[in-house]
């Protein structure tokens, strides 16, 4: 699912209602309610460990000039981004420790933000989010527990903005290379009556992208009010997104990415390219986008909407609800060139003496989905060193999954709009929490159990590798996720533990390519993690251990499963174990170096490879296996460094020069370089200036140069391999990005 979520949020914390009701400072009370947020925010954080990132709102607004959050995040210890369109406009992504997507969990003021089945964060419906964040919170490995999707080994705490005591209005201009305009207005009313406050911002954003025809075109819109009472606080939070982005989704032949004219032929030949699709391909260069129908769009609308809600009991108990609801409604177009009409149920067509049983089509595949739920927190403080915090959510999914024929040369007996599958889908989810936190002289001990139980139905036909096939499942899942951590502070030195037990359930695309004979099971996941930190005036220097180990973890071997997908099988034993170094240096008053760095090994044991085998004769193919013992897991670099340098020549000007370089990464988990992306090394150049003006009390201006060096460089892709003939054929394809590309900015506020 894709979702737009409406948030309403209750929070509540160790202020007094009392006191932020009857205080006669405005600046004095909006510091205490964002003290009572901060409160039910970090109720879901992990406490001051050295595998968490906290990204402040200062930082995101110097980076900001309009690229999703993936591509603000990229700099972030252990992260790897992607960027579909090549400029970090449109369908982007983010990884933690080679994690992917979806097994990392994005909550937004503690609401759940991943889609309950695919458990994927769709940046793109929420584009300028970060005009309306406070700050993030990225944690490594298991972490505390949060509200929806397992962390399986990462998660995103989001928190909205803090509320503004005073009025302001608030304008961002951003524009660049690819086409590239932003435009955000924000304002608020501060605390009216020390009782109310209402902020909105609007912003809209295009860019051509760097791909061919891989543009974008997004809105959206933030709007929070709130309502103070003696004891009580109210808090309302709507966010919305609407994308349309022509699909960047194919990937470029790795023949084309390398410009290897021989190997372009042999691709188009051996996938019957036609002559305007083989022209394509010679002719576009590394912009390269095999999509050309005009109308290859996704077309996706997000509403989000939370209401949260504080109370005080008294001084040691506090009671936080938000109810929250998120609906999604959208289509990806594509043009299908001779398709099979059975696939649709259509019949052949007769025209005289020939029988066509292929026609070039235009469908649109649907989602509209509903997302629903309660999350609910108790805060019990027992003394000044203990305190309890009882909280959970209980959330409901429901999803129209359907696909329809719009267009088609040879129509058969379907009419406009026909659907030709229709997919309903149910999905329950209850889970509880207990966290338990001890704090006396510097030692810190915190204990956190966690029940989750779901419910998932999911009914009707859908196309499983080109095949309409009857999907209908239902399927129970109750998991147990403890965790624990102890912490202990020497003055500037700080040592730290934790372990913890995550367990995931497999995603749609799991059940929906398998049958209950052969359906994945669970995967589990066992998380160590060992830290030291020091902190001094000038110098900040910190290590992490971690060791992640994986049982029946989900991953694809190329196996075809009794229904004809190739699903993703359950590997036995896995693990992720490396060693995290930051590094934080006030070189002088005016310089400061900063460093992350991330030595790792990430496997899986006895790994065995299906590959097909195309055959002259009945039956057409079928599959071999190899065995290629231990091998590196896909998309999990070895080494990524980080490197930042800042400079503040004068008041108010601070130039940044970041470098980031990430080893060999494989496309899939046999360990072959020929399935790789190959090493690369980028820099960005930001420079940020703060003009004193009398007629606004803030106005800045800002260059970002991406990519300053100009590497040639794909941070994703995918591969696939077959045989025949006695042949091994393996087709790679790569998501270029952008070589050196600019960005400006304007920003004031009054």
């Amino acid at each position: 699912m894709k979702t737009r979520s409406l948030l309403f949020i209750l929070m509540c914390g160790h202020l007094t209602m009392a006191q932020v009701g009857k205080t006669k400072d405005a600046g004095d009370t909006s510091q205490r309610i964002q003290s009572v947020e901060g409160i039910i925010v970090n109720g879901l954080r992990a406490k001051d460990a050295p595998n968490n990132t906290l990204v402040s709102k200062r930082t995101l607004n110097a980076k900001n000039f309009g690229q999703d959050m993936p591509t603000l995040l990229e700099f972030t210890p252990s992260v790897v981004t992607t960027s579909d369109a090549g400029a970090g406009i449109g369908y982007s992504g983010l990884r933690i420790r080679g994690v992917d997507a979806s097994r990392i969990n994005v909550t937004i003021n503690g609401v759940p933000v991943n889609d309950p089945e695919s458990h994927d964060v769709y940046w793109v419906n929420m584009p300028d989010l970060v005009g309306s964040v406070e700050n993030i919170q990225v944690q490594r490995g298991v972490g505390s527990s949060t509200n929806g999707a397992a962390a399986f080994g990462a998660s995103v705490n989001i928190k909205t903005n803090d509320l503004q005591s005073n009025p302001y209005a608030r304008l961002d201009l951003s524009s660049g290379s690819f086409g590239t305009l932003r435009g955000t207005i924000s304002s608020g009313t501060g605390l009216l009556n020390e009782r109310f406050s209402l902020e909105a911002r609007v912003s809209e954003i295009r860019s051509d992208g760097y791909l061919d025809r891989a543009a974008s075109a997004l809105k959206s819109m933030g709007l929070t009010a709130t309502y103070l009472t003696e004891k009580s606080i109210w808090k309302a939070v709507v966010l919305t997104g609407q994308e349309r982005t022509y699909q960047a989704w194919y990937g470029t032949p790795e023949s084309r990415y390398r410009g290897d004219s021989l190997g372009m032929l042999a691709y188009a030949a051996r996938n019957g390219l036609s002559d305007a699709q083989t022209q394509n391909l010679l002719t576009s260069g590394r912009t390269y986008n095999y999509y050309t129908y005009a109308g290859q769009v996704d077309n996706y609308n997000q509403d989000n909407y939370q209401l949260h809600f504080i109370h005080r009991f008294s001084e040691k108990l506090y009671f936080n609800t938000a109810a929250h609801y998120t609906y999604g409604r959208g289509y990806y177009e594509e043009f299908r060139h001779q398709d099979d009409l059975t696939d649709y149920s259509l019949d052949q067509v007769v025209l005289g003496f020939d029988t066509i049983s292929k026609s070039d089509l235009i469908r649109r595949r649907w989602l509209d989905n509903h997302f629903v739920g309660l999350i609910y927190g108790l805060n019990y403080r027992h003394s000044s060193h203990l305190n309890f915090i009882f909280g959970g959510a209980a959330n409901r999914y429901a999803g129209e999954h359907f696909g329809e024929i719009i267009w088609a040369q040879y129509a058969s007996n379907s009419q406009i709009y026909d659907r030709y599958y229709d997919n309903n889908a149910l999905k329950s989810e209850v889970s509880t929490y207990l966290k338990t936190n001890y704090q006396k002289n510097g030692l810190d001990l915190t204990l956190d159990l966690q029940y989750r139980g779901i419910a998932y139905e999911f009914l009707g036909v859908d196309q499983v590798s080109g095949v309409l096939t009857d999907v209908t499942q239902n399927v129970n899942f109750n998991f147990f996720n403890p965790k624990m951590s102890i912490s202990q502070r020497f003055g500037a030195h700080q040592l730290f533990s934790s372990f913890g037990i995550a367990n995931r359930e497999p995603v749609r695309r799991d059940f929906r390519e398998s049958t209950p004979a052969n359906r994945p099971i669970p995967e589990r996941l066992f998380d160590s993690e060992l830290a030291y930190r020091f902190e001094k005036e000038r110098l900040n220097l910190q290590a992490n251990l971690f060791w992640m180990y994986y049982q029946n973890q989900l991953v694809l071997t190329g196996q075809i499963n009794d229904v004809g997908g190739y699903t993703r099988t359950n590997v036995d034993q896995s693990y992720r174990a490396g060693l995290e170094l930051e590094l934080g240096y006030q070189i002088h008053s005016k310089i400061r170096l900063q460093s992350a760095t991330t030595l790792g090994q990430n496997k899986v044991l006895n790994f065995v490879e299906y590959v097909d085998v195309y055959l002259d004769t009945d039956p057409y193919y079928t599959q071999i296996q190899i065995n290629h013992g231990t091998t590196d897991l896909a998309f999990s670099p070895n080494f990524i460094q980080t490197l930042g340098l800042q400079y503040a020549p004068i008041s108010g000007c601070n130039i940044a020069l970041q470098t980031k370089y990430v080893s060999r990464q494989y496309l899939d988990n046999t360990s072959n370089v020929a399935r790789s992306l190959d090493p690369f090394t980028f820099t960005n150049l930001s420079i940020n200036y703060n003009i004193k003006q009398e007629f606004a009390k803030y106005f800045q201006i800002g260059l970002l140069v991406n990519n300053l060096f100009n590497a040639m460089y794909a941070n994703n892709g995918y591969t696939f391999s077959y045989q025949y003939a006695g042949q091994t054929t393996t087709e790679n394809f790569y998501y270029p990005q952008a070589g050196r590309h600019f960005l400006v900015k304007m920003s004031m506020q009054f």
